[in-house]
């Protein structure tokens, strides 16, 4: 059988970093609006019970998308699925269900699917503290 997900490039010039020094990287799958809802739910459903049966998927999360500052969006849903290190997601998406989830996205139309890969470089949400490059001194509030 020939493999669904075929070389997986990565670009390990940028690598984000877990708290413990090590990477973490998701593999995002962008649906388009789909013409056909009943269809694509039918095909999402039918991939998304076999992607969530991969090896190594430290956290998964779907969003659906519901509007965009830019007008219409062009994205109906978003699947993000996290891993440990591009070797994890490289077994997992070679693996044999991987690659039968990878063939159920087949079934979609040309162009409904994009994919990507991009490391984590924050797992957590929260303000993030920036040193003040300002030059100034640290302002506090008063009632002067």
């Amino acid at each position: 059988m020939l493999a669904y997900w075929q070389a997986l490039p990565y670009d390990r010039r940028s690598l984000g970093t877990k708290p413990n020094g090590a990477r973490m990287i998701k593999f995002m799958i962008l649906f388009q609006q789909p013409k056909d809802l009943d269809s694509f739910e039918n095909v999402y459903q039918d991939f998304l019970a076999l992607a969530e049966r991969m090896p190594n998927i430290v956290r998964r999360q779907v969003a659906h998308v519901t509007g965009s500052p830019q007008g219409t969006p062009s994205f109906y849903r978003i699947l993000e699925i996290y891993f440990e290190s591009p070797q994890q997601q490289q077994q997992a998406l070679m693996s044999k269900i991987g690659q039968e989830a990878g063939q159920e996205l087949g079934r979609l139309p040309r162009g409904m699917v994009q994919l990507l890969f991009a490391d984590v470089y924050e797992e957590a949400g929260g303000s993030a503290s920036w040193p003040d490059t300002s030059g100034d001194s640290e302002e506090t509030d008063s009632d002067d």
